[in-house]
């Protein structure tokens, strides 16, 4: 039998799975005997035993093996990759043998289960996304590139969602993994960025709780709120992962933005040799369905971790995070700070460049490149002028403008797409101080 007959008998059984499912969920629906979550519970069950039962399940480890690792290399970019997405919803030992086989973004440079976009992008290469803007919606997508020119097509692989609201005394941005549902109350919710009134402070929160040893500052005011989700697998909690920091530029006088991050959630040790990322979500393929990849999270019960903008608040962020007056046994463990790439200034067309490796081609005060800040000497150790690590001289995320209402986005390690999608919204918020 030969590998294709294979792969297009394991789509036709997709197809008579689901309609077995489907009526077993039917046949569930005639029992009044029992409440309708028992009945819920009673079709997923006997749905998960069609599929439990099926020839599928029962393959051979060698050949299931063999199978599902040639067409993991045949079907490297999207959207021919969705045939390996659909291997690992088919049963339990089909998702453990895709665990095991497909590798992180890190390792391979490829997106491929929903959990890849909280994980960190690759070392040697980026990963190429634009972002397209509606003003009328007030919302922004994120899509991965699929081809040089998917920029010119706008074809690209839909991975996030954001939706602005303005209030009172802030902007919050709101991220999901849904292209049209894009709230909190939803089960695709995944973080959000808050802005302060003017613009020149933001805040990313993830529903993911960050490692043990992350630097996390402590919140400001809390306050409780009670949701009227009914769902409990809608992640409530709100973890600050990071502080995006605009320097005060009234009217432009000090040339270009000027923008620190300090990444609570990444230590200033994942950039040196050998260094890791901690805290990356392990379950690559949640038990029970590929969807709730971000779900299978901790998350606080009825706590908003809130946090003050106040400028004294955020400086003693910046300034802890890019001391050196710290034991050598406690550096590590100091969050990562990315600044933007100073630009220079060209003398014929009068005006501040970037090479952005010709991925922008639009003159715009959002357009930026984050590269790992130095750590400031201090007084008490004398300045040696050493060269740079040269992962600190490594652009990590680049963004900038190609058109209208589209922008490009592209990242690496250590950053994952979720972070970066949230850096890259802060820059479309208006600056009243900064510009």
């Amino acid at each position: 039998m030969s590998f294709r007959s294979i792969v297009r008998d394991v789509r036709d059984g997709f197809g008579s799975l689901s309609r077995r499912s489907f009526d077993v969920r039917l046949s569930g629906l005639h029992n009044r005997g029992k409440s309708q979550g028992s009945i819920n519970d009673l079709s997923d069950n006997q749905a998960s035993l069609v599929v439990q039962n099926s020839r599928w399940a029962n393959l051979p480890p060698e050949l299931l093996f063999d199978v599902i690792k040639r067409l993991e290399e045949s079907e490297s970019t999207w959207p021919a990759r969705k045939h390996v997405v659909a291997c690992a919803a088919v049963c339990r030992s089909w998702r453990s043998m895709c665990k095991e086989i497909v590798r992180t973004p890190e390792s391979c440079g490829k997106l491929t289960f929903p959990v890849s976009l909280k994980q960190p992008g690759p070392r040697d290469v980026t990963i190429q996304c634009f972002i397209k803007r509606d003003k009328s919606n007030l919302t922004y997508h994120l899509f991965l590139c699929l081809s040089p020119a998917a920029l010119l097509v706008e074809n690209g692989k839909f991975l996030l969602s954001a939706k602005r609201t303005r209030r009172t005394t802030c902007t919050e941005y709101v991220i999901s993994m849904d292209a049209e549902n894009i709230s909190r109350s939803s089960d695709t919710y995944i973080g959000k960025l808050r802005s302060n009134f003017l613009g020149t402070k933001f805040i990313i929160y993830d529903t993911q709780p960050p490692h043990s040893g992350a630097n996390i500052p402590p919140p400001g005011r809390s306050k409780r709120f009670y949701s009227k989700k009914v769902s409990p697998k809608v992640p409530s909690g709100s973890y600050n992962i990071a502080h995006i920091t605009y320097e005060l530029n009234v009217l432009g006088t000090r040339g270009p933005r000027r923008m620190h991050c300090v990444m609570h959630s990444i230590p200033v040790s994942s950039l040196e040799p050998g260094g890791s990322v901690p805290g990356q979500p392990e379950q690559l393929l949640p038990p029970r369905s590929l969807e709730d990849s971000f779900r299978s999270m901790s998350f606080s019960k009825s706590l908003d971790r809130s946090t003050e903008f106040s400028s004294s608040r955020f400086s003693d962020i910046m300034g802890a995070a890019t001391s050196t007056d710290v034991p050598d046994s406690e550096k590590s463990k100091l969050p990562l700070v990315l600044k933007n790439k100073s630009p220079r200034w060209h003398e014929q067309l009068q005006c501040w460049c970037l090479n952005f490796r010709g991925r922008v081609t639009i003159a715009s005060v959002k357009n930026f490149q984050l590269i790992a800040a130095m750590p400031v000497p201090g007084t008490s150790q004398p300045a040696q002028a050493q060269p740079p690590p040269p992962d600190h001289d490594k652009v990590i995320l680049q963004f900038g403008k190609v058109g209208k209402d589209m922008f490009t986005m592209d990242y690496r390690y250590p950053l994952s797409a979720f972070q970066a999608f949230a850096i890259c919204l802060s820059s479309f918020d208006t600056k009243l101080a900064c510009e």
